[in-house]
């Protein structure tokens, strides 16, 4: 199909036109779509369930292929649980399956949207979990190659919401991810201060998993990250900044403008600093507007179209939303010294 308007496959609902648009549900029509394409020299843009991603108003001059597999499988491996999903496959459907098999190591990621192929490219993490804790192995179509493989975690480059697969986009289509999940009715130790608190429970604390996957879904539809058509917050990217970590010498320069600034310490000695603490801080409270976009109402973190989910609100287009970003990157950065990234992929954009 041509000019295929690619607003509607993202949670933004931001987006132009495809110049082709392809929906594949078999791993082999992917490999078959992409290889086609790259013969061809043809631009190629693999879509899951967009959430994680903001494309520009021109749109995609290429072929964006529409994943839709489906399949899990499951295995035994000793004490562990093999999980192998399609990328294709809901995430938080999975998640809620897993919960309700007893498979623990997942649960703390529930509510996030997307599909399962985006999980590893992101280094998908939340509430102290990220899925480089539990992934066994990722099967890809390498393109450079021009072959499937299958690449174990430790293969995967996996760091702070970033992967091998982030860092060349171009390379690497995800087909299926295993995950390597522990067979208990308990969650993993509960290591973030947020959950615990809504838990009730101390640091390191294990709880019934359907009460983690409970507390963690009424944690983020507070914060308007769990996908709601009645809830105009949820029409964004999710948290659009990822949280600047520093080193020791940057941590030190922060502190001076910045006294008891907020901050985690990391095993290699540098330091985490909540983003969020640093956009509010910066001057851009919760429902900071700039025409028809805005930040969440509801988080500091996620940027949001409130029209493109109808109502009142006037429809946005990407620029909008990413006059805003840099709106707040460089506010953040004259204030504090320290330069925000974003989370989501940028299609045709450049922060």
């Amino acid at each position: 199909m041509q000019g295929v308007r690619l607003a509607p496959y993202t949670t933004l609902r931001l987006g132009g036109p495809a110049k082709a648009f392809a929906t594949a549900r078999t791993d082999e029509e992917i490999v078959r779509l992409v290889a086609d394409a790259d013969r061809a020299g043809e631009p190629v843009l693999v879509l899951g369930g967009g959430s994680n991603l903001v494309i520009a108003d021109e749109g995609f001059d290429g072929l964006v292929v529409h994943v839709a597999t489906t399949g899990v499988r499951v295995t035994e491996d000793g004490d562990r649980v093999l999980v192998t999903a399609a990328a294709g496959e809901d995430w938080d459907a999975l998640v809620r399956r897993c919960v309700a098999e007893g498979w623990s190591g997942v649960e703390c990621l529930s509510g996030i949207p997307g599909l399962v192929g985006s999980t590893p490219i992101q280094n998908v993490g939340a509430y102290g979990q990220d899925v480089s804790q539990t992934i066994r192995s990722v099967r890809v179509y390498d393109r450079r190659r021009a072959e499937v493989l299958e690449l174990p975690a430790e293969r995967c480059g996996f760091s702070y919401r970033h992967s091998a697969f982030k860092a060349a986009l171009d390379r690497y289509v995800v087909l299926d991810v295993t995950y390597a999940l522990e067979r208990s009715p308990l969650s993993g130790p509960i290591g973030y201060a947020e959950l615990a608190n809504r838990l009730g429970v101390s640091d390191g604390d294990r709880v019934p998993l359907e009460q983690a996957r409970q507390a963690v879904l009424e944690l983020r539809r507070g914060k308007g990250m769990v996908l709601d058509p009645d809830d105009p917050d949820t029409c964004s990217a999710g948290s659009f900044f990822t949280n600047p970590v520093l080193t020791a010498e940057q941590a030190a320069e922060l502190e001076l403008r910045a006294p008891g600034y907020p901050r985690w310490r990391m095993p290699d000695g540098t330091v985490k600093v909540p983003a969020a603490w640093l956009i509010e801080h910066a001057g851009f409270p919760k429902g900071y507007r700039r025409g028809p976009v805005r930040i969440s109402t509801k988080h500091t973190l996620a940027l949001t179209h409130p029209g493109g989910r109808g109502g009142p609100d006037e429809r946005a287009t990407a620029a909008d939303l990413l006059a805003l970003a840099i709106e707040v990157r460089d506010g953040v950065e004259a204030k504090f010294g320290v330069r925000l990234v974003n989370e989501p992929v940028m299609v045709g954009l450049s922060l």
